[in-house]
């Protein structure tokens, strides 16, 4: 009977731990629209010229293949991991449900390059470190995309590591998935 009662003393701790990450990020949400409602986008996210490897970035695209795709992601929310001289490799995390997400943010905060959760801190990922060791990184096969800089339409919006738990966990309402009806491929969102 105690290891009854002890294993549901356990599950309403684990219940009430998630809803209360699920409260967090959605008050993160809701400060940052509540901040673009505003008009005060400063209050948004860091804005960076460039983006660097191993860190978060929110960002307008516009895909050069649009026509032939069945759906794309016009916000992607992307990770870095390898450049081109006109683009570069990503992780487009949208493209998972919020479950998966957290599975791989989970598995990449093992390579993190420090535990201070500020500006410094990056993820030490590449396309080799994941194709090496794919199951090590659940579900990054389909989010891995090409980006090309001709086609963002917005500058990089830098996510601070401190918030990439509110962001990964939080329902994808910021993705805003395109889908093309003349599109002769056969598709729809992934989720």
């Amino acid at each position: 009977m105690a290891d009854l009662s002890n294993f549901v003393s356990q599950l309403k701790a684990a219940g009430a731990n998630l809803i209360a990450s699920a409260k967090d990020s959605l008050d993160w949400y809701k400060d940052r629209v509540n901040d673009l409602v505003k008009k005060d986008p400063s209050k948004l996210f860091k804005k960076a010229s460039m983006p660097q490897i191993g860190g978060m970035y929110l960002f307008v695209y516009d895909p050069k293949y649009k026509a032939t795709l069945p759906f794309y992601d016009a916000f992607p929310l992307v990770v870095p991991i390898e450049f081109y001289s006109n683009g570069f490799l990503g992780l487009n995390l949208h493209y998972l449900d919020t479950n998966a997400r957290s599975s791989l943010l989970d598995a990449l905060m093992k390579v993190r390059d420090n535990d201070k959760y500020d500006e410094t801190t990056k993820l030490n990922v590449s396309y080799r470190l994941l194709s090496s060791y794919a199951r090590q990184f659940p579900g990054h096969e389909v989010c891995i995309k090409r980006y090309l800089f001709e086609h963002v339409r917005s500058s990089f919006n830098y996510v601070n590591p401190s918030d990439w738990v509110k962001v990964v966990t939080m329902p994808s309402l910021g993705a805003k998935w395109k889908v093309n009806p003349n599109s002769k491929y056969a598709g729809s969102p992934p989720y």
